[in-house]
């Protein structure tokens, strides 16, 4: 245990940012809340606003990670992207932050395997909607693997897409698995008509608007 321990401390990740700020998606909105952001990602969604972090970033060990995170004193972290489980180092990672005792949800795109996660974790996973450019890449087989402390987001560029989504939560009952979380693409779908959607068809899900955009219109939450 104590060389396992040891080598997952060491392990190497390249880290586009760590900072302080609300959470402003899922059921944890609102919280102050520790970011991670990893770089790198092997998707390309249309709507996608952190692209600043599919390169670049700086390498650092996952004992540094753990430290720097400490410094803000929060207990709530989120690890996110880019899509963090593209870097092995992700796992211990997530591990570490959950073992230094920190409430830990991890963002990821539904694109790789969530299978190895530690439990502790709250995992956010997206499902890619037709209008994200990449439903292609959804890994269904992951949707077995949630439970009532995961989340699955679905984020919507029109109407085709609700519809869409409509299906997929009721062929693969997901909503008696995790919360499903509903996002409007900011600037593409209208809020309000997906809210009124949603009340109409009475779909068991959470309707949700980016918080950290509506406070500073910022993609990063600060």
């Amino acid at each position: 245990m104590t060389a396992r321990m040891s080598a997952d401390q060491t392990a190497k990740l390249r880290i586009t940012e760590i900072f302080a700020s609300l959470q402003g998606e899922s059921t944890r909105v609102g919280l102050p809340t520790v970011f991670v952001r990893l770089t790198g990602c092997p998707l390309r969604c249309t709507w996608c606003d952190t692209t600043y972090a599919f390169k670049g970033g700086e390498t650092v060990s996952v004992q540094s990670v753990v430290d720097d995170v400490a410094g803000h004193g929060l207990n709530t972290v989120c690890v996110t992207g880019g899509e963090p489980l593209a870097q092995a180092a992700c796992l211990p990672l997530l591990t570490a932050l959950c073992d230094a005792g920190h409430s830990v949800s991890l963002e990821t795109s539904g694109a790789l395997d969530i299978a190895a996660v530690d439990p502790r974790v709250s995992r956010i996973m997206d499902l890619k909607a037709p209008g994200s450019g990449e439903v292609g890449r959804n890994r269904y087989e992951n949707i077995a693997l949630l439970n009532a402390r995961d989340e699955l987001k679905i984020v919507l560029a029109d109407e085709e897409d609700y519809q869409w989504a409509r299906q997929q939560i009721a062929e693969h009952a997901i909503d008696r698995r995790c919360t499903v979380l509903l996002s409007p693409v900011a600037g593409r779908l209208d809020p309000t008509a997906l809210a009124e959607w949603i009340v109409r068809d009475r779909l068991p899900v959470r309707f949700q608007l980016q918080l950290h955009k509506i406070l500073w219109n910022d993609a990063k939450g600060r």
